[in-house]
């Protein structure tokens, strides 16, 4: 027996295991070490963006700043060619949105690269380094773009990657699959409550640069415990096995299946769009109409997105036992019927705001922080049946060999999404409140309304295998 096939045995009883371990939480002790790692990442993600809009728009975007950006005239040339002259709010909100926009572009390219030439764990590595070094070049007002660019590519690297491994820890008719996503998103959200605190107070109350330091040494931290939880991750197939490895074909299914889940972005993209204006136009709308005072002191508006963690934390943790406790007595929906559910409850959210939007243009004064919890827990309920969910039937439906790549293929509708919202969040200085909210409220029902017309022609095509779930 040759070496390759020792290792490649050796590799399948690694995986065997950890198909059927469950020391963690009911699940493999792989989903530990990649939730807490990806918890680190996203606090240094997390804590950036928490400033960034704020930062652009207070500070590095007015006219005595902006000259100091190497590079900055000719990209501005370019968003104005398309869009026409841009205050510094909507400049700052049109980057914002094309930053975050392609933060889930580029894992495409990161997919590909780990599938085609360096494997996960490399791709993931160097997809951390990049990132700690775009946090700590934000430190350096003229190196604003370079700083992004380090970003962007860091996170095409990282993030597909990072969760495509998620789902291989699972056999493809493992139940525990979209209840280990869900899992992976609260580790997202936990960071989420510590970023916008940890960073956006050093950053608005000591200094920007002190913001964007502290999101660099998480991103660090993040990429310790990656190391470190290594020997628990699916293991690494050998180049020369995966080269001589022949690919079975798609197929009919499996080809109609891929260009399904790929019609549905522009659903999904509409999706989102409530929830992610919450870190564009929010802010800004919030600065402007919101009474950020309690008692003496003024909560500083990066906060807010704490708030929106803290009660998506509380949400995910609800929908994971809702849909344990249902599964007990009734038939579990699938994926896309749970997405179009999440969906219409989310577009509560900005339903929800037309209230103290109609009383603010009615002449009203400063609106009550408490508008913020009521925003974020409709959303968030919502929303915690349309990400993980979306990324537990990505992950399933993806064709051998194309897991990364697939992965990045459904991020694209955060690409979208958040392009889409940067350019309606400019629409924030033109028109009145009532109508800015009220139009998200239509477009994230629209993606429902959508979402079920999938599900009942396509459904078929779409619905989850019943195989055991075994290795």
């Amino acid at each position: 027996m040759t070496s390759a096939t020792l290792t490649a045995a050796a590799d399948a009883t690694s995986d065997a295991r950890a198909r059927h371990d469950r020391s963690f939480l009911g699940h493999p002790a792989g989903l530990g070490w990649l939730s807490f790692c990806e918890l680190w990442e996203r606090f240094s993600y997390y804590g950036m963006q928490a400033l960034l809009v704020l930062y652009l728009s207070n500070y590095l975007f007015l006219p005595a700043h902006i000259g100091h950006v190497a590079g900055m005239d000719a990209l501005r040339s370019a968003i104005e060619n398309v869009t026409g002259p841009r205050s510094p709010q909507q400049l700052a909100s049109a980057v914002f949105g094309l930053y975050v926009g392609l933060v889930y572009l580029l894992p495409i390219f990161g997919g590909l690269i780990a599938d085609r030439l360096l494997g996960r764990t490399k791709t993931v590595v160097i997809g951390a380094l990049l990132m700690a070094t775009g946090h700590f070049l934000m430190a350096i007002e003229a190196a604003l773009l370079p700083a992004l660019g380090c970003l962007l590519l860091g996170v095409g690297c990282f993030k597909g990657n990072i969760a495509a491994q998620v789902g291989d820890l699972y056999a493809p008719g493992d139940k525990r699959r979209a209840s280990a996503f869900q899992i992976f998103m609260l580790a997202i959200q936990i960071a989420v409550i510590a970023a916008p605190i940890v960073c956006g107070t050093l950053g608005e109350k000591v200094g920007w640069h002190w913001g964007f330091g502290s999101a660099g040494v998480g991103m660090l931290i993040g990429l310790f415990v990656y190391l470190a939880g290594r020997r628990w991750l699916p293991p690494e197939p050998q180049r020369s096995a995966a080269k001589a490895e022949v690919r079975p074909p798609l197929g009919r299914r499996g080809v109609v299946q891929v260009a399904l889940l790929v019609g549905i972005l522009p659903l999904l993209m509409l999706s989102i769009v409530g929830n992610q204006q919450f870190n564009n136009a929010y802010p800004l709308w919030s600065q402007q109409h919101m009474d950020m005072m309690v008692g003496s002191f003024q909560v500083p508006v990066t906060w807010l997105q704490a708030v929106d963690a803290t009660v998506s934390f509380i949400t995910m943790l609800g929908s994971i036992a809702f849909w344990r406790w249902w599964a007990t007595r009734r038939r579990e929906p699938d994926e896309v019927t749970k997405m179009a559910l999440g969906s219409f409850v989310a577009a509560g959210a900005p339903l929800l705001l037309l209230i103290p939007a109609f009383a603010i243009e009615a002449g009203g004064g400063k609106i009550s922080i408490l508008w913020t919890f009521a925003y974020t827990l409709v959303n968030d309920i919502g929303f915690a049946n349309i990400m993980p969910v979306g990324l537990a039937l990505y992950s399933r439906a993806a064709p051998r060999g194309l897991q990364g790549v697939m992965i990045g293929i459904y991020y694209l509708h955060l690409f979208f999404g958040n392009t889409f919202v940067g350019w309606l969040a400019g629409l924030l200085e033109t028109m009145p409140g009532s109508q800015f909210w009220g139009l998200h409220a239509v477009l994230v029902a629209a993606a429902g309304v959508g979402l079920l017309i999938v599900k009942l022609v396509f459904g078929r095509l779409l619905a989850p295998d019943e195989a055991p779930a075994q290795a």
